[in-house]
This record gives C-alpha cells, structure tokens and sequence, in this order.
C-alpha cells in the first residue's frame, strides 16, 4: 500500500472486484500534487487505477446522493461533500465501503469495512 499499511492487503485480497469511486480518485490525485513523494505515489495510484474498476456519477448517483444527504441532515449527523458522494455511490451500487472513516457508520444502509 501507498504509506506501507500491511493490513489492508489481505482485506483487498480477498476482494472478488476492486471498485474505486471517481471521487476517491480526484481525492488521491489532489494529495498526491501536494507530497514531496508525487513520483513514488503517482505510481502507485497507477498501479491502484489499473486493479480498479472505476466507478462514476450518474443521474441514479444523484439521487442516492439527495437521499444520504437528506437522512444525514435530518439526523443532525453532517459528512463532507466528498464522502456524501462517496456513500451515494457505494449505496448505489449495493457495495461495501472499505474505509477507515467510522463517520461513514451513520450512513443507513451502507455496509463500512474497517482495518
């Protein structure tokens, strides 16, 4: 893995398909621009892409995302933009999310798989 976490790559391979939504992508590349290690994780994330399917936004995306948003707002249980997007996604797709963000917990019928 990217920082070397040795634990995740027994969960991944354990994985039928790797699916990596285009927001999660946009949020590595953004990162990546700003370490002092971008060559060594630009490939990386090359190699990531590559094992992925990519996953992107569609009009159904949109309403599972108005949904999330909704049932988070009337909770009083707020998630960044990006991680709304994310759930909707994931919800969409009838996916698991593997994250280490326990504020995805909150989100009703999204499955978290944590390491």
């Amino acid at each position: 893995m990217a920082d070397g976490d040795v634990d995740l790559a027994p969960v991944m391979q354990g994985a039928a398909e790797l699916l990596l939504p285009v927001i999660t992508l946009g949020e590595y590349r953004f990162g990546i621009r700003q370490s002092r290690y971008r060559a060594r994780y630009e490939k990386w994330l090359t190699r990531i892409v590559d094992a992925c399917r990519v996953l992107t936004i569609d009009r159904q995306t949109a309403e599972h995302y108005a949904e999330v948003r909704d049932e988070l707002k009337c909770a009083g249980k707020p998630i960044s933009m990006n991680d709304l997007w994310i759930a909707a996604l994931v919800r969409q797709h009838g996916l698991p999310l593997l994250s280490r963000d326990a504020h995805f917990d909150v989100v009703l019928k999204l499955k978290r798989i944590g390491w």
